[in-house]
């Protein structure tokens, strides 16, 4: 039933393909395509600063920054809720913005927001079709069935949306933005409004949903987990710019500045003197991935870093945070200012104020020193 109803579901775009000039065969057959799109609000600053991005059909991109740095605006850019100052925007090979202005009832694109904004009157069935009155009644009925189906909702069509958890009223949602079988998803903060445990579960179904029904979409999350998580790349937003997309990890493991470093997970900087493939830390000689010379400072993720017992080891043990798999340690480095931050094993037993041996055996990113 679940494979008769995804083809049904997902009818492929048709549209003329798109001109990128100058740009890759990626570009070329980018879903979502966007050349130097600038947005401001106010004088002399930009909530959108000359973004160019392009995300690949079936793609599913998250977009990562902190509150305030222009996620959302870019978002309501692609839907057509706001106009670009600059730039021009492309959406399954139709230009939608710059040089020509489509209005976002015609740009075939689903939106999901943090509110639901589910209509209370009307039942799941209903909220599901209420776009699909371009269709006969009967093609509606069958497509609500099928993506009651894809959302693992089969059984809910006749409830309201107040019998509904919060989990289910997102998948209903979701379903929502889907039914006019959409070019592009967007969904803005998804899972802000649920509980850490639910948020689990949606990621896991939202990315096999949005798999299932081909489409390609954007997510946009200030929650590093979750970008992480569901994305197959990351495009990361600071001050209204993109400064690095790649797949995840990537992005985790190879940042592209100490910024991008620190949004994107837990980050010890340890000072080092780098003499091309190694470098000089607190912790002895560690190599690293590209060349550097002179001050620098090495990223070290808490995973990294591994620990032992050792009256004359160079760390003293100040917290300890248990957490059942794991345990978070915080280790100070006598006569420094350092402190690392350490995932070890749970079953490793450990006492504040115990000396311990620390080392890495990875290759390490190196960043120009802070003064």
């Amino acid at each position: 039933m679940l494979r008769r109803s995804l083809r049904f579901l997902y009818r492929p775009c048709t549209t003329g393909r798109a001109i990128f000039q100058g740009y890759t065969t990626l570009s070329e057959r980018a879903q979502i395509f966007l050349e130097g799109v600038r947005r401001s609000f106010t004088p002399g600053s930009a909530a959108v600063a000359d973004v160019t991005l392009q995300v690949a059909h079936g793609e599913l991109l998250a977009l990562l920054g902190p509150s305030g740095c222009g996620k959302t605006t870019l978002l309501r850019l692609i839907a057509g809720l706001e106009r670009p100052d600059a730039g021009a925007i492309w959406l399954a090979g139709r230009q939608v913005a710059g040089g020509g202005w489509v209005p976002p009832e015609q740009r075939r694109v689903g939106l999901v927001f943090q509110e639901y904004v589910l209509f209370p009157h009307l039942n799941v069935a209903e909220n599901i079709g209420f776009g699909l009155s371009a269709i006969s009644a009967t093609a509606a009925r069958a497509r609500v069935v099928a993506l009651l189906d894809l959302v693992g909702l089969a059984d809910f069509g006749a409830r309201r949306p107040h019998e509904l958890s919060g989990g289910q009223q997102q998948r209903v949602a979701l379903a929502r933005a889907l039914a006019p079988t959409p070019d592009v998803l967007l969904l803005d903060e998804p899972f802000s409004n649920l509980d850490a445990a639910l948020r689990d579960d949606l990621r896991s179904a939202l990315r096999a949903i949005v798999r299932a029904a081909g489409v390609t979409a954007i997510v946009v999350t200030h929650d590093r987990d979750e970008a992480l998580a569901l994305a197959d790349r990351v495009a990361v937003m600071l001050a209204g710019s993109i400064v690095q997309v790649a797949p995840p990890r990537v992005v985790y493991t190879a940042p592209q500045s100490a910024a991008v470093a620190a949004l994107v997970g837990d980050v010890t900087w340890l000072p080092a003197t780098a003499t091309g493939h190694s470098a000089v830390t607190p912790l002895g000689n560690v190599p690293l991935v590209t060349p550097a010379h002179g001050l620098v400072q090495v990223l070290l993720r808490p995973e990294m870093i591994h620990l032992a017992h050792d009256p004359q080891g160079v760390g003293t043990i100040r917290t300890l945070r248990y957490t059942g798999a794991d345990q978070h340690v915080l280790v100070e480095l006598p006569e420094t200012d350092v402190v690392l931050h350490v995932r070890a094993p749970g079953d490793l037993p450990l006492a504040v104020g115990e000396r311990v041996a620390l080392w890495v055996d990875t290759a390490l990113v190196a960043y120009p020193s802070v003064p």
